[in-house]
């Protein structure tokens, strides 16, 4: 039960951070419905959980080696197939895949981080 909780918070964090870089970010255009949205939140959260952790295994001494800077690339390379995946969603070029990279990371950063703290303070 935990884990589809997990899961369902992670889907709305997605949501939010994907939200946030199309309206912040010329470039990132989703041209979708609310449940498109939702739909490619839940594609992210799948590359998340199924391909990111291969992909930290396989370059983990790269990571180390680029002080983790080799992550916002791994991260870059999740929303690029996002783009792949999801025909809603178009990123027109290097700057705005950086910028919704940031963005998303930031944002996902934010809520967990917040979560997180107000689950400890209960």
């Amino acid at each position: 039960m935990r884990f589809i909780s997990a899961l369902i918070f992670h889907i709305f964090a997605n949501f939010v951070a994907l939200w946030a870089a199309t309206y912040f970010i010329p470039g990132f255009i989703f041209k979708g419905t609310f449940l498109d949205l939702l739909m490619a939140a839940a594609i992210l959260t799948a590359i998340n959980y199924l391909l990111k952790p291969i992909l930290k295994l396989l370059l983990g001494p790269f990571i180390v080696l680029s002080l983790g800077l080799l992550t916002i690339v791994i991260n870059a390379a999740t929303l690029y197939l996002l783009d792949i995946f999801s025909s809603q969603l178009t990123i027109e070029g290097l700057m705005p895949l950086f910028l919704g990279t940031l963005i998303v990371s930031l944002t996902n950063l934010t809520i967990h981080g917040t979560a997180k703290f107000l689950y400890r303070r209960s």
